[in-house]
This record gives C-alpha cells, sequence and structure tokens, in this order.
C-alpha cells in the first residue's frame, strides 16, 4: 500500500541570510488537517522556514511541495492568494473599512461582489464580530477585534492552507487565550492545516497536534505535545528542547503553591 502524500512536504530546505544559515537542511511532513507549532528561540529560522511555504521567501536549496507539486512551479502570487497569511501584529489596511479587509483577496481573485458580500458576512459571524463592523476602520477596533478579522481576511478565499506568524503575541493573556481558542474551533470546523510560529509554548501545547522545535536554523524535535512532554520526562531530549516543554509545567507549578490549600483556579469562584 502507497504511503499518502502529506498536503505540505519540505524536504532539505536551506536559507542563508548574509552569509548566515537563516534555516539549514529542513525536512518536514504535515498532513492534511494539522495544526502544527513551529517553536525556538529567537533567530531560530522559524518565520523564514513559513515565509518559505507561500515564496515570500525563496530558499537557496531545497524544496518545499503543496499536493506533491513543487510550490516554484507555480506562480508566486497565486500561490499567496490560495494560502491564508496572519501577519505578525495583525497588519489590517488602515485605511480599508473590515468589510474591505476581509475581501482583499477574494476581490484580487476576481470574485463577483455579491458573493464577497455574502462571504464577509458569513465570516464576521463565523467569527462572532457584529455585522455592523463591516463599516467600520481598524482603528476603531481592539486588538482583539482587530486579530479576528485578520483571521477573517485569512480565511476568506476558502483555502486549505493557513500560515500564522505570531498571532496572538501583541494581545493581553485573556485575550490571546480567547482569540486562540477560537481560532483552534475554526482550525477543526473548516477542516484547515495550520503552521503557527509561536514563542508562547504554553499556545504550542494546548492548540497545536503536532510541535516542530528549531534551533540555529535546524530542526531538532517534531512530535506530538504528549510525546514531547514524555522524551522530556524520560530526559530522552535535548537540553534545549527540555527546557522549552518544563516551561508550561514550570509556571503551572509556581501558581499553584500561590495558592491557598484546597483552592483549584480551574474550577469557577462559586461553583
Amino acid at each position: 500500500m502507497s504511503t499518502p502524500i502529506p498536503l505540505i512536504a519540505i524536504d532539505r530546505l536551506a536559507k542563508s541570510h548574509d552569509g548566515a544559515f537563516a534555516i539549514r537542511e529542513v525536512t518536514l511532513a504535515i498532513d492534511a488537517g494539522t495544526f502544527l507549532a513551529l517553536v525556538g528561540a529567537s533567530g531560530a529560522g522559524k518565520t523564514t522556514l513559513l515565509k518559505c511555504i507561500n515564496r515570500l521567501v525563496e530558499p537557496d536549496s531545497g524544496t518545499v511541495s503543496i499536493d506533491g507539486t513543487p510550490v516554484v512551479e507555480q506562480d508566486a502570487p497565486t500561490l499567496r492568494r490560495s494560502i491564508g497569511y496572519v501577519f505578525q501584529g495583525i497588519g489590517l489596511f488602515p485605511h480599508m473599512s473590515v468589510a474591505e479587509n476581509i475581501g482583499i483577496t477574494p476581490q484580487l481573485l476576481g470574485w463577483p461582489q455579491a458573493d464577497i458580500a455574502a462571504r464577509t458576512r458569513q465570516l464576521l459571524d463565523l467569527v462572532e464580530l457584529p455585522q455592523a463592523y463591516a463599516t467600520r476602520l481598524p482603528a476603531s477596533l481592539s486588538g482583539g477585534q482587530q486579530q479576528r478579522v485578520g483571521v477573517a481576511r485569512a480565511i476568506a478565499a476558502r483555502p486549505r492552507i493557513v500560515l500564522m506568524d505570531e498571532p496572538f503575541g501583541a494581545l493581553d493573556p485573556l485575550t490571546r487565550d480567547t482569540i486562540g481558542r477560537a481560532y483552534r474551533a475554526l482550525h477543526e470546523q473548516l477542516s484547515l492545516t495550520t503552521v503557527m510560529v509561536t514563542h508562547d509554548m504554553q499556545d504550542a501545547m494546548l492548540l497545536a497536534d503536532r510541535i516542530a522545535v528549531m534551533s540555529a536554523g535546524r530542526m531538532i524535535a517534531h512530535d506530538t505535545p504528549r510525546n514531547l512532554m514524555t522524551k522530556v520526562l524520560a530526559a530522552n531530549s535535548s537540553p534545549e528542547v527540555q527546557a522549552l516543554m518544563a516551561m508550561p509545567r514550570r509556571r503551572a507549578a509556581e501558581i499553584s503553591a500561590m495558592m491557598p490549600d484546597g483552592n483549584d483556579l480551574s474550577r469557577p469562584a462559586h461553583e
């Protein structure tokens, strides 16, 4: 029986900037429907790898393929319009309304205006924003509301793949938790394949199906959150992976130590 082709296949990818490697010999297979988190220290190569998938960055060597077809064989703008992208810092167009921001990719793809309007209404409901927000400018929205618009814009043209570059980094903790959980629900509902760059191990462990750890341009671990944690507890992983995976557990233990005996923050206060 033949092995299924992964939706995204990255093979021995390398990219350097000014003589220094940003990524080196990275190989990774991402199956359809997967939520993958790319984690690692600043400068590890996470964003460079992400941008190679939709050709915002062209590698020096190696290949990225989608459905078995190398992305270099596709027109770059057409490729990018078929892949959703949630930018670091949201990146909404400030002079355009919420509806215009959401509809930008369908507009570029030549959708009829009636279809764009209907899709915008559908997406506002999907990301739980009032329909009246369609005519507002981004500056009138909160950070969390802007991020919801950013997600709606990324999925407006019904992509199979969504790339996310530190999508929740600028949000306060409560808002990032709410938006993160809402996006994970959309990922499931729409059968998306998501690749998310994040510095937050808690986001990675709670939202992703798989975690890929990068260090100095190389991929040093790739597994499910549970399997990575099992290897850490068995001291069967690199010190860098151990440090990353231990961080959420350490914070949870520190918070638990502050609580009066018998109190559990996971339960409602007046249960």
